[in-house]
């Protein structure tokens, strides 16, 4: 059977060769020197080799045997990696070090969270982070497939996701997006069936009116784009209208307009997504804390 080796006898070990001495090891170790020997003897005896050559007086300086000095490098070594692992791990726990993945809708990846990341990352410099934006239902998939540590996300028919928890932070209305020179775009406040007689634009949010009396749009819309990006771009060149929650309309628009519904009033819930009796890493578990105290 291998020896176990204890990390305090290597320590004991390689002081004593280096310190020359059992009394000047036992100081560094702040043991008596009768502890510091009895962990050598026990070291000796896991190894099956004498470290240390016999002393004819305290006062002789402790010389390594031949085995000794083949040993020395080697618990040395062992000692740099333990202390090397030990220091991964602390700062991982403390969130400094270490990898986290998350998935986010497009809306609060780029209005919400750059700033609260900016925050979270100056405690934590050395922390690398890999981040996906995409509509809900690719975030929610990410979480199922552990390619994230969690989303964010609406959670649509959460009673169809027993798998998850939901933790709801931000909500925020649905309204119509249209330019600024559609005739729309006067009203403060629009009823669905308003839209019937415009060009409807279908995009990934659209589904969020499944469950209200505006429901008969969705099978009204002319086009449908997935991309953020193309869609704005065919808003501005006045291709239709939209519907889309307020947070990912682009507030620094001078060309398109947000109108809110006012029948429905469609209220979107947006929250931390992650898998159930799954436990977070330490710099995954951080982030989730500094949103749920910073990101309302």
């Amino acid at each position: 059977m291998l020896p176990e080796f204890k990390i305090a006898q290597l320590r004991h070990f390689i002081w004593v060769a280096e310190l020359k001495g059992f009394h000047a090891a036992a100081e560094k170790a702040h043991r008596t020197q009768p502890a510091i020997s009895l962990s050598i003897r026990d070291l000796e005896n896991k190894l099956g080799e004498a470290l240390f050559e016999k002393r004819n007086a305290k006062t002789t300086k402790a010389e390594l045997t031949p085995f000794g000095q083949l040993f020395l490098p080697k618990a040395k070594e062992l000692i740099d990696h333990h202390d090397r692992v030990s220091e991964d791990m602390a700062l991982l726990a403390d969130n400094k070090t270490g990898h986290l993945r998350l998935a986010s809708v497009p809306s609060i990846a780029s209005q919400v969270l750059p700033e609260l990341l900016q925050q979270f990352i100056t405690k934590s410099p050395e922390l690398h982070i890999s981040f996906y934006d995409d509509n809900s239902d690719a975030v929610l998939k990410m979480v199922e497939n552990q390619k994230v540590d969690f989303g964010i996300s609406h959670l649509f028919h959460e009673f169809e996701h027993p798998d998850k928890t939901f933790t709801q932070i931000w909500e925020d209305q649905i309204g119509v997006v249209c330019p600024v020179d559609h005739p729309l775009a006067k009203e403060q406040a629009l009823h669905w069936k308003a839209l019937r007689q415009h060009r409807l634009i279908g995009n990934g949010t659209s589904r969020l009116l499944e469950d209200s009396e505006a429901n008969p749009l969705l099978g009204q819309s002319q086009f449908y784009v997935s991309n953020m990006i193309s869609l704005i771009a065919l808003l501005e060149a006045g291709f239709g209208v939209t519907t889309l929650p307020y947070y990912a309309f682009p507030r620094d628009s001078q060309t398109l307009k947000f109108i809110p519904f006012m029948t429905p009033n469609v209220i979107r819930r947006i929250g931390i997504v992650r898998l159930k009796e799954k436990s977070l890493t330490p710099p995954a578990q951080a982030l989730v804390d500094f949103i749920l105290e910073n990101g309302c």
